[in-house]
């Protein structure tokens, strides 16, 4: 028993230090959530005569399949009995293989269920006047379409577990679905990753992000606010999985931040307002090509995040609200950040 209990303590207590600072108490914060399976419901239909079946789901789940139909699969009130049975039958035939693997990868949901569930009361802890989702809902769509979102309206958690089936799941590989999701993307498509992409589309909510003309090095500190944020709504989460990289390539960015940060002084970068150069270093990407063939994509967000890191350990009295409030410029000039 020690042998087991020993790394798992060690491990929590070299998270909590990466993390940066002492994790909250949130145990005693109440979070009513409740988990529904629709792809259950769903690939139970009789795909032959599922028009008829679709009324039965749609008083079952009365916003939610809703939303799958019309905005998931895009049926439309055009959409004869006919039509449904062959356009919406034929998707339960052609995916009854995904929700095979689906079923076996997560027979048992209750994991996802209680991560996501304690990232909620971190919401509360850090937000309280938030309101959070009071239902979690599973469902399997069309792997090159929606994966996780939030139905904020409807208090719906929605988990696309087509999105989650591991990473050599064979249908990611195929050219239709590489076209909206390369490997890069599909890398996350583990289950662990259920948990940060929900807590990602809390953020979202919680603080939308804002489409302007900003320079490079504003909006490396608006993505690092994010993921320092994440970081404390997901405070036992592997922090490579938060920012989306691979553990070695995490490792090597923290061995390597100085070096980083110079490319980006070197090349005048900082001030650039370009959006397809900013794009390059603030989202997802195969590589930074100007670091060599191993290094990530969505590297500027990872220097935002250490500019971020440096800020709050100066402010230890700044709160996540007032973090998310806080100018970019304002940060940046604040920390003098150089690795």
């Amino acid at each position: 028993m020690v042998r087991i209990i020993a790394p798992l303590f060690i491990s929590l207590f070299l998270i909590s230090c990466h993390h940066g600072s002492k994790i909250p108490d949130v145990s005693n914060i109440k979070i009513d959530i409740t988990t529904q399976h629709f792809e259950q419901d769903f690939f139970a239909c009789d795909s032959a005569n599922v028009s008829n079946q679709m009324v039965q789901l749609r008083a079952k789940y009365p916003a939610f399949a809703d939303i799958f139909f019309s905005q998931i699969l895009e049926t439309g009130p055009q959409m004869t009995a006919t039509d449904l049975n062959v356009y919406v039958g034929g998707f339960i035939n052609a995916y009854k293989h995904v929700y095979d693997t689906a079923e076996l990868h997560f027979k048992d949901f209750t994991p996802y269920e209680e991560e996501i569930k304690q990232g909620l009361q971190f919401v509360k802890y850090y937000f309280p006047a938030y309101k959070v989702p009071s239902t979690i809902i599973t469902y399997i769509g069309p792997v090159e379409g929606t994966g996780n979102f939030l139905a904020s309206d409807y208090g719906i958690l929605a988990i696309g577990l087509q999105h989650h089936l591991g990473k050599d799941f064979s249908l990611y590989k195929a050219s239709f679905v590489q076209e909206t999701y390369p490997d890069y993307v599909s890398a996350q498509f583990e289950p662990s990753y259920i948990s940060v992409n929900s807590m990602k589309n809390i953020l979202n909510d919680i603080y939308p992000e804002k489409d302007n003309d900003d320079p490079l090095v504003n909006r490396m500190v608006e993505k690092g606010k994010r993921l320092y944020v994440l970081s404390k709504l997901l405070p036992y989460k592997e922090e490579y999985k938060l920012i989306g990289y691979t553990e070695k390539q995490t490792k090597e960015c923290y061995e390597n931040e100085a070096k980083i940060w110079d490319m980006f002084i070197q090349n005048n970068l900082l001030q650039i307002n370009d959006p397809d150069i900013i794009k390059k270093y603030v989202e997802d990407g195969p590589k930074t090509v100007e670091l060599g063939e191993g290094a990530p994509g969505n590297i500027g967000s990872f220097a935002g995040w250490q500019i971020v890191k440096k800020y709050m350990q100066k402010n230890d009295k700044v709160t996540l609200q007032q973090l998310l409030s806080t100018d970019a410029e304002t940060i940046f000039q604040d920390t003098r950040y150089k690795p």
